[in-house]
């Protein structure tokens, strides 16, 4: 008898297949409960990443906040004390721009949520479009990554980044910081004609010129209405109404928070450092594929840098191969402060450790490629006073590994989101269960 095969539903992107009678389920992803007691980490390998690697050392917390880390620290008696002793103690790591939550299925238009119709959209909060239920995170998260930014892409002004936690039932519980950055998706500038066509080429450096000065209205809009809103109510001047669009800004302007500056060439990353500069504002460069060309610029305007990705192909036929893995090292040796972001468009979050391991096996020292996905992640996204390292007062978002996490044979044994217990499992520990057990059963070996 032919089997049938049917669709039970699909879910927040997630797919449910049945075969016959049996059917393959999605683990439950029920989201950890607070933390309940204070919890000690015993007898393991610490690596505050911010200070010494202390070895047969003991981190507490209690209440989702590290109480105290060392080698003699005091236990509160009802502490669950879990003998960790041989394993490693790390803060958990950061992936600083991805998809998490926003896209599950690039090819179903109804998963995909990163993306706003028009150029100018900067009311836009990704934090409000993330999906908890997203199949994504609990793979992601089993690999020791957990806290990322949600970040929208498209158009000029792509909108509000967050940093959002990797576990929680709602968007409200899982975001961490909102808005971590107004995402700008800075015009490419190559003017380069197909086939020696001066047309063509006229034609392109116009569309450059018209898209630029599409951004430099918003901006001179959004402090005309800045201006306006602030002096309302005074005597003489108007009610003015408010736009959402421009109230977005506001912040910006008044350089609370960051502009996300999405550019790879050197024409693009010197205009966009010109543009953010004339209009002070305080700039990231996302990307920075040629970061490298303008160290001297990005370090004498303190630009950090989230780079991404490191595993790609160079930007130019004639580049060295491996000039995609130097560009950590690189900016690392002109003094300019960078961390490392992962492929946000593969769906491929959970090699972010190994991005960072690829600049260190092209020299970036080691110690500074586990900070480029921890602590310098954190200082970039403006969180470095609660995620990052491992310090007293933090919070107690940090993994147990058997190894260095930057290795791809290393095993995430534990995981600890603000002090809350987080499972690990998800759908390929599930699938490689359910696999494993088929060739058990018809005595066979996995070729």
């Amino acid at each position: 008898m032919k089997m049938k095969t049917t669709l039970i539903c699909c879910l927040s992107g997630a797919l449910f297949w049945s075969f016959g009678a049996s059917a393959v389920q999605a683990h439950d992803q029920i989201p950890a409960p607070p933390q309940k007691q204070p919890i000690a980490l015993v007898g393991g390998t610490v690596h505050t990443v911010s200070g010494d690697v202390i070895t047969s050392g003991t981190v507490v917390f209690d209440n989702g906040k590290i109480s105290s880390v060392g080698t003699s620290v005091n236990i509160p008696d009802d502490a669950l004390v879990v003998d960790v002793t041989g394993k490693h103690i790390y803060p958990a790591l950061i992936e600083p721009v991805s998809r998490l939550g926003l896209a599950e299925i690039n090819s179903v238009r109804a998963t995909v949520d990163y993306i706003e119709t028009g150029d100018i959209n900067p009311n836009v909060r990704s934090e409000t479009a993330v999906n908890p239920d997203s199949e994504r995170i609990p793979v992601t998260r089993s690999n020791g990554i957990a806290v990322a930014g949600a970040v929208p892409s498209g158009g000029l002004i792509s909108g509000q980044a967050a940093l959002i936690m990797l576990d929680g039932w709602t968007w409200e519980d899982m975001t961490l910081k909102a808005p971590a950055g107004m995402v700008i998706g800075w015009p490419g500038m190559s003017v380069t004609a197909a086939y020696g066509s001066s047309k063509e080429s006229e034609d392109r450096r116009k569309e450059i010129d018209r898209r630029i000065d599409e951004l430099e209205t918003a901006i001179r809009d959004a402090k005309a209405y800045h201006a306006a809103k602030s002096a309302a109510g005074k005597k003489g001047v108007p009610f003015h109404k408010s736009d959402v669009r421009w109230e977005a800004l506001i912040p910006v302007l008044e350089g609370k928070v960051p502009v996300w500056i999405e550019a790879n060439s050197l024409r693009q990353i010197e205009a966009s450092v010109e543009w953010a500069d004339r209009h002070g504002l305080k700039m990231v460069l996302v990307g920075g594929a040629d970061a490298p060309r303008a160290a001297d610029l990005l370090r004498r305007k303190n630009i950090p840098v989230i780079i991404t990705p490191i595993l790609r192909l160079p930007e130019r036929r004639y580049s060295d191969y491996d000039e995609p893995f130097t560009v950590p090292k690189r900016l690392s040796d002109a003094g300019v402060r960078f961390c490392i972001a992962g492929d946000s468009g593969s769906g491929n979050e959970r090699n972010l450790p190994y991005h960072a391991a690829m600049a260190a096996a092209y020299g970036l020292p080691k110690d500074e490629a586990l900070k480029s996905v921890t602590l310098y992640a954190a200082e970039i996204l403006g969180a470095a006073g609660r995620i990052g390292s491992l310090e007293k007062g933090k919070d107690a978002t940090l993994i147990v590994t058997d190894g260095d996490p930057l290795e791809i044979m290393t095993n995430v044994e534990k995981l600890y989101i603000q002090g809350r217990d987080v499972d690990l499992e998800n759908r390929q520990t599930m699938l490689y269960r359910k696999y494993t057990e088929k060739y058990r059963r018809i005595g066979g070996t996995r070729q």
